[in-house]
């Protein structure tokens, strides 16, 4: 086994204890997943360190629940700082122990921290996965459950984060009519 497949194989046994399930799968292992898909789509000749940023996105991300945190944005962004800090922390580990170096460490925690969004080609790809996955996986439900100008106003943000190459993508998608209705509102 590379030493690549070793660190995601290790990765995807982190993912495997998570407690929260989703059709017979953990929900993060299903995520990471569908991050991976995503990176395939986008960059096929992705690096080691961009693949094992984009496995390790939410990793062990149970371990730091939302409630721990005040409601609100800065709650929520403070939040996700933390989270960012956990999972480049724990790939780091996982790839020291499988001979990557400090460079390749630090490289995949920057990505994984989102630091450079807009300016670093892998953490653009990363926040690219991360959009797609959200309009492929969660919008729907996301948007059945939140007021339509609030969905607008999310929809609107996330589009802004994509690259344009993701967004050619996203608008490729086989969205329901409902739910194709509120990204036309959202992006006319």
């Amino acid at each position: 086994m590379t030493r690549l497949a070793e660190t995601l194989a290790t990765i995807d046994q982190l993912h495997q204890m998570d407690p929260s399930v989703i059709d017979d799968t953990p929900a993060e292992l299903n995520y990471a997943r569908q991050m991976t898909h995503w990176l395939q789509q986008l960059a096929p000749d992705a690096s080691e360190e961009l693949q094992i940023a984009v496995r390790s996105q939410h990793l062990c991300r149970w371990e730091i629940p939302r409630s721990e945190y005040p409601e609100g944005r800065t709650g929520y962004l403070k939040w996700r700082t933390e989270l960012g800090k956990l999972h480049a922390r724990k790939a780091g580990e996982i790839m020291a122990r499988n001979g990557y170096s400090e460079t390749s460490c630090a490289q995949a925690s920057a990505i994984i921290r989102k630091q450079g969004i807009k300016r670093n080609a892998d953490t653009q790809t990363l926040e690219d996965c991360a959009c797609l996955v959200f309009l492929t996986r969660d919008f729907s439900a996301f948007a059945a459950k939140h007021p339509r100008d609030k969905v607008i106003a999310i929809v609107q943000k996330t589009w802004k984060k994509m690259s344009e190459q993701a967004q050619q993508k996203a608008l490729a998608l086989p969205f329901a009519e409902p739910d194709l209705q509120v990204l036309q509102e959202a992006l006319a």
